[in-house]
């Protein structure tokens, strides 16, 4: 379906560049849909679908001291609205001291055959097959006594990146997520949740999602009180990811370099090359990834430790972060790469973790268990100290003793205080790899594969009350 827009993003990203007056000059153009539905006590309750425009100008002034750059980033700039937007970005650049991550703007690597192409747009008709299924849904879920609560959004993306250098290029990111929770209709405080990403929600199995919600709520029959302590406990995926996810925020090689993270060495530099678990794990991003595509290319409306304007259209290849237990690399920019001797390793879009000796799935990992805790998903991550990564966090949702290879009963949720490097460390088990939905962290991060760990001594530091 094509963007019904008057003036097309890449003429905007054209009039932009001709109207700069400075030495170098950036312009990401963004067009944005979203498609969604909320649902409610197995009723559909609202759906809708927006559109925006966000335009981005970078400037770049040389002097006698270096580089600087001006940003400024507008929503549903109109045409007259161009040159002011220009000449601000081009004042606050001159205004400016000297960007130290200043570098020569990245030079085009081709054409792009896409680019003079209208940008995409999602609509309502994505959820063609999940609506009718999750009606089903509502209708099975009402007459066995329970309640659904859930939403499911699409957004369709394309930005198009222009700059005085030449370079023009653009790139298409679909992203979509469902979220499926479940209630016992006659105790509210009995719930189960899952989620999905997915990038057009061909992939969406309502029955099966449910089918799960339905599973763990038969678990919460039987409840029991257990105390705070360190238990043998079964991280599913979506437990991982979140864990992941932050410590791959976190794997900022200028933070490492400079002694702020725990990628950071005693002594000075980083800690690449060392074992962090003697399990032979693999973590990586790429954006050709199956399922989880992303943009190829870096992509920045403002510099930090993480990215650099000056990267802008920087090709991004698959990265190894973590080979076989070792850290292999670190999130660079040009500018840090440089500063620490390591290779151009910029951000991804999407996360995978897996072992080559997974042997079981979550289930089988279950029945495989003596006694133990299973949990859910992970709820109100905040770190506690970033040299160590010592995260807290609540359990949500459900929270299961096993014993004899079976569920048993739910029990009270949690507290805890890990290091996601720490439990690195400290996996016994690693199940097969799948695609998953962080419940934290999916809002800005939903492209993730990972498996469900075991640790035989994952830190419940105290009871949470909540429910």
């Amino acid at each position: 379906m094509k963007s019904p827009v008057t003036v097309k993003p890449q003429d905007i990203v054209e009039r932009t560049l001709a109207l700069s007056n400075t030495d170098g000059c950036i312009v990401l153009a963004e067009e944005t849909s979203e498609a969604n539905l909320r649902f409610a006590r197995n009723t559909l309750t609202t759906n809708g679908v927006t559109r925006g425009r966000r335009l981005t100008v970078i400037a770049t002034v040389g002097g006698s001291e270096g580089t600087a750059t001006g940003v400024m980033s507008r929503s549903n700039v109109g045409l007259d609205q161009l040159e002011a937007l220009v000449r601000a970005a081009e004042d606050a650049a001159r205004s400016a001291s000297s960007a130290e991550d200043a570098a020569p703007l990245i030079e085009p690597q081709g054409d792009d055959p896409g680019w003079s192409d209208e940008p995409g747009v999602t609509s309502i008709d994505v959820f063609s097959v999940v609506a009718p299924a999750l009606g089903e849904a509502f209708t099975a879920a009402r007459a066995e006594g329970r309640d659904l609560f859930g939403f499911a959004e699409h957004q369709l993306s394309t930005t198009y990146l222009g700059s005085s250098t030449g370079l023009r290029v653009r790139h298409d990111q679909p992203t979509g997520r469902l979220e499926l929770n479940g209630k016992q209709a006659s105790d509210w405080s009995r719930s189960s949740w899952v989620g999905q990403g997915t990038r057009d929600f061909s992939d969406i199995d309502i029955e099966a999602l449910h089918a799960q919600v339905t599973r763990r709520l038969s678990w919460t029959d039987r409840r029991i009180e257990l105390p705070a302590g360190r238990y043998e406990t079964l991280l599913p995926p979506s437990a991982v990811a979140d864990l992941l996810i932050y410590q791959y925020w976190s794997s900022v090689a200028r933070d490492a370099s400079d002694g702020r993270s725990v990628f950071s060495a005693q002594g000075g530099g980083t800690r690449v090359g060392e074992d962090l678990t003697r399990v032979p794990v693999r973590m990586w991003s790429d954006p050709g990834a199956e399922g989880l595509e992303c943009a190829p290319i870096a992509m920045a409306a403002a510099s930090g430790a993480s990215q650099s304007v000056f990267d802008n259209g920087l090709p991004i290849k698959s990265t190894d972060w973590i080979r076989e237990g070792e850290l292999t690399a670190l999130i660079q920019t040009r500018h840090s790469a440089a500063l620490t001797g390591l290779p151009v390793t910029p951000g991804v879009d999407n996360l995978l973790f897996a072992s080559p000796d997974a042997s079981r799935n979550l289930d089988e990992m279950v029945a495989a268990t003596a006694r133990g805790l299973l949990l859910t998903c992970l709820w109100y991550i905040r770190v506690v100290d970033p040299q160590t990564l010592l995260l807290t966090g609540l359990t949500r949702d459900g929270v299961y003793l096993v014993e004899g290879g079976e569920v048993v009963a739910e029990v009270n949720n949690f507290r805890f205080n890990e290091s996601p490097v720490d439990l690195l460390a400290r996996l016994t088990e690693v199940g097969f790899t799948e695609r998953t939905l962080a419940r934290e962290f999916g809002d800005y991060f939903t492209r993730t594969a990972v498996p469900t760990w075991r640790v035989d001594d994952f830190n419940m530091s105290s009871v949470s009350q909540a429910s």
